[in-house]
């Protein structure tokens, strides 16, 4: 009996000095994102801007071994409901990060945070989950749909265009896009173009821009529907007569393939690799070094939602049972993001700053986007109100 005392004791004392055994576990995270088909470099970055985090902060949080399992959503909502539940079921993560696309998250929003697992996309970000419909579950690192958009809308106004053509995918995103343009631009809005996602032929739209002449076109094409659309609309002849003001059309993941055809054309984002501050200017070389290629809003998004899970996981001492104390700490976003100003509004989504970019071509030969003007300052979106409180 002795013997078993003196056991228990022994056993007692290895455990405090050792610390709980919890710290000894790897804490998994899955990345849910389109890795195949024309949108495949979009997906990429976020997967590498994540891959770079976890390797800058040694692989490890809170003391705990990180491992990451990345899979293909391959823009399939069906499919993605699948490989999601892989990740909680056999996997067993942690945290689910993803994805691109909001009809994706739509799919997968409700798998995922009915398990109360926490679900942080680095770039979807619809409506239908900022307001009434907010979960302590799920963050953005990334923005409300509508923003972005918002910021073209604003500069189509300021710029006093009278007539603006709309083209965009017919799916969630384009129509928060829409939404967003409007919020800010009173003219005319001559024709909106609602294309099938995955639209690869825009000659009949380009045929009525140009016949009907419009003072701006805005447009949202992410992946290689952007590529495709600037590189017709160069063909056409129209890059020097008719402005074009886009989201997700001209960025990092598409100016590879679109090159000196892009060069001029303006977008709204919450960044840009030129971005003059400590951590962005080593978050860019980081990237460069490791990929061969200029690191985009995705890659960066990615990398914040390391940096913040991070944040979180510290914050609890790695003990990741306690989920209010868990959802507290990430919604702290006691972080220092890439982009500099950032923090949660009530519903799980960023206030932060939006800017106006133009594409230019570096002297190295590359392609970026580049800081133009800064349109809002700390600007939170329009539905956290609805958000309950508690949620």
């Amino acid at each position: 009996m002795k013997q078993q005392l003196k056991l228990a004791v022994t056993a007692a004392l290895l455990s405090v000095a050792t610390g709980p055994a919890i710290a000894q576990e790897k804490l998994k995270i899955g990345v849910i994102v389109t890795l195949s088909g024309p949108a495949a470099a979009l997906g990429a970055q976020v997967r590498d801007g994540f891959a770079l985090a976890v390797k800058d902060l040694g692989g490890k949080m809170a003391g705990r071994d990180v491992e990451v399992v990345a899979v293909d959503d391959e823009l399939k909502p069906d499919g993605a409901v699948t490989k999601v539940k892989g990740l909680l079921e056999r996997d067993k993560v942690d945290f689910v990060v993803g994805p691109i696309f909001s009809n994706i998250l739509q799919a997968i929003h409700k798998p995922v945070t009915d398990t109360k697992t926490f679900l942080i996309s680095p770039n979807a970000g619809p409506s239908s989950y900022a307001g009434k419909n907010c979960s302590p579950f799920f963050y953005a690192t990334s923005y409300q749909n509508d923003q972005v958009h918002e910021v073209l809308g604003k500069v189509a106004q300021d710029r006093g265009y009278k007539r603006v053509y709309v083209m965009v995918p017919n799916y969630q995103a384009g129509k928060d896009s829409v939404a967003g343009f409007k919020l800010a631009y009173k003219g005319e809005i001559i024709e909106e173009s609602y294309m099938p996602l995955g639209t690869l032929d825009f000659q009949v739209e380009l045929s009525k821009i140009a016949s009907l002449k419009p003072d701006a076109v805005f447009t949202f094409m992410p992946g290689g529907m952007g590529v495709t659309l600037v590189k017709q609309y160069s063909q056409a002849g129209l890059a020097n007569k008719i402005p074009v003001l886009s989201a997700f059309t001209v960025d990092e993941s598409t100016l590879p393939a679109q090159q000196d055809a892009a060069v001029g054309m303006y977008a709204g984002s919450n960044w840009a690799p030129n971005m003059d501050n400590p951590q962005n200017r080593k978050f860019v070389a980081g990237y460069e070094a490791a990929y061969n290629i200029v690191p985009g809003t995705y890659a960066m998004q990615g990398y914040d939602t390391a940096v913040l899970i991070d944040s979180a996981v510290r914050a609890v001492k790695g003990d990741l049972s306690n989920k209010e104390a868990v959802s507290a700490a990430l919604r702290k976003a006691d972080f220092t993001s890439l982009r500099g100003a950032f923090k949660f509004n009530g519903n799980g989504y960023p206030i932060q700053n939006f800017y106006l970019t133009r594409v230019a071509k570096r002297p190295d030969g590359k392609f970026q986007t580049e800081i133009s003007e800064k349109v809002f300052e700390n600007y939170g979106d329009r539905y956290a109100k609805d958000c309950a409180p508690g949620k």
